[in-house]
């Protein structure tokens, strides 16, 4: 399982976040995409959804499209 807080990566464009993995070791994620879902923790629940960018390059949560994503904690298998 890989779990971190979200970040904006200014020379990507994209979110990315940084994550331990089993020997330890912090690892960089390489970047959010377009369509890729993980699970969102929201008020200490973990809820699924996709991430998207709209037409206006800002990216954001189907279905939570007001969401701030910046410090958001999120996890991926």
């Amino acid at each position: 399982m890989k779990q971190g807080t979200l970040f904006y990566d200014r020379e990507s464009g994209r979110y990315n976040f940084f994550y331990t993995d089993g020997d330890g070791n912090r690892r960089d994620y390489g970047g959010i995409h377009c369509g890729e879902v993980f699970e969102f923790r929201l008020n200490e629940v973990w809820i699924p959804a996709r991430v998207e960018m709209g037409d206006d390059r800002k990216w954001y949560l189907v279905g939570l499209p007001e969401l701030r994503l910046d410090g958001l904690e999120v996890r991926t298998e």
